[in-house]
């Protein structure tokens, strides 16, 4: 069942002394400094990581899930993203690292490549079927589609409607495995590894799905120290190394954790990568003003790199980018994946979504329309009056919202370091 407000990031304020790094890294102004400890409004929160990734103090936490919380399943099935294979350094390879992440205490290991694989060539289809609207906009990064929903509302109809490789994974689990096993399917945990918080959010409350197929998401993070004992101790990974080699990995697939990884297999369309929550806002404004309608897909991942940068993840991006680099050039661009397996499951809509995603409400200044438009005028002569440095000593990361919270309620123009003087 959804949870409407559930999120990820959570302060911990203890450790919390009001700095202003997440005031001023929040990409949707959700974070407001008052006494002397951050907040974070769940409304405008849309969990992207940034304030995870700036806090020096340690401050910012994500809720992903725990170990124990896998004791309730009877069969447990873990889906690492790929960028768990750039976390160990060249002398570990892919296999030795699923074969590691099962001894860590999951009954099964699924490979996503060749799911990634897979989706791109149904998004191929997809883009040959559906001429208009353009560029259609990937689904795969969580935090996009909620910067859509509640910033980009017009844009929602350009998602394109092709679940994400974790969830497809999880879906055809979720078919087979209730009857291979004899297992009832409650009883079967299906977990992804993740170095995104909003992945959690995502399986709690998706935007595209009545309910998620995965069960949770532990982080990188979390796992990691498992993983690598494991690896130290290990005496399977000559035999693994022989059995499966690196060529049964897609290398299609394993490029997806770097941006522009969902749009390397294209073939026929014309298609952009961009990273980075700013520049992902920089050229959602400019699908929304009507631009880059020459352009068939657009991939967009907040994070630097693509998923690589996640901040849940060990390893420096850059190195753990040149391992993955590394793999997709081993692994090569044969494909894995039968075309016509792909055509059967998208024509039975199997890797479509369940429902289209819609708008976010705003956060209206009044309910009341009349009361609204005299709120929004005030805040414009409050705005006027504002010295305008946008130094976030007010608690607020600029001046034009604190006018806004000033009017809402939540402020008092006094809060300005420069107002409050010039009155004295």
């Amino acid at each position: 069942m959804k949870e409407k407000n559930f999120h990820s990031i959570h302060i911990t304020k203890d450790k919390c002394i009001g700095c202003v790094h997440c005031l001023t890294a929040c990409p949707t102004k959700a974070i407001r400094v008052r006494d002397g400890k951050a907040q974070i409004i769940d409304e405008l929160c849309i969990d992207c990581g940034e304030c995870l990734r700036v806090c020096p103090y340690d401050a910012v936490h994500s809720h992903t899930t725990s170990f124990a919380a896998l004791d309730h399943f009877e069969y447990k099935v873990a889906i690492p993203s790929t960028v768990l294979y750039g976390q160990f350094g060249a002398a570990n390879l892919p296999t030795e690292i699923l074969s590691a992440l099962r001894r860590g205490g999951f009954n099964e290991v699924y490979d996503l490549s060749s799911i990634c694989e897979l989706n791109c060539a149904a998004v191929e289809e997809y883009l040959n079927e559906h001429p208009r609207p353009r560029p259609f906009i990937t689904a795969t990064c969580p935090v996009v589609v909620r910067l859509i929903q509640g910033r980009y509302p017009a844009l929602c109809g350009q998602i394109l409607p092709i679940e994400p490789p974790r969830e497809i994974a999880a879906k055809i689990l979720r078919t087979i495995l209730p009857k291979a096993l004899n297992i009832a399917p409650e009883k079967i945990g299906i977990i992804h590894i993740t170095p995104c918080p909003a992945k959690m959010v995502s399986i709690n409350s998706p935007a595209t799905l009545n309910k998620s197929y995965l069960d949770g998401a532990i982080s990188i993070r979390d796992i990691y120290p498992q993983i690598l004992n494991a690896l130290r101790k290990s005496q399977e990974d000559a035999l693994m190394r022989h059995l499966f080699p690196e060529t049964q990995f897609s290398g299609i697939g394993m490029g997806w954790s770097l941006s522009g990884g969902e749009t390397r297999g294209l073939k026929n369309h014309q298609a952009v990568a961009v990273s980075g929550i700013q520049d992902t806002m920089r050229v959602l404004d400019q699908v929304e003003a009507g631009l880059l309608q020459d352009i068939d897909l657009l991939e967009c991942t907040v994070c630097p790199d693509g998923c690589v940068g996640g901040p849940l993840e060990v390893e420096n991006r850059f190195l753990a980018k040149s391992r993955i680099l590394q793999l997709v050039a081993a692994a090569g661009e044969r494909a894995v994946v039968d075309p016509k397996d792909v055509s059967r499951l998208y024509h039975k809509n199997f890797l479509s979504f369940d429902h289209p995603v819609s708008p976010v409400e705003s956060r209206p200044l009044d309910r009341d329309p009349t009361k609204a438009i005299r709120k929004a005028k005030r805040r414009e002569k409050i705005f006027v009056d504002l010295p305008r440095k946008d130094c976030g000593v007010c608690g607020a990361p600029d001046c034009r919202t604190l006018a806004d919270d000033v009017v809402r309620g939540l402020a008092h123009v006094d809060d300005c370091p420069f107002v409050k003087k010039e009155k004295r």
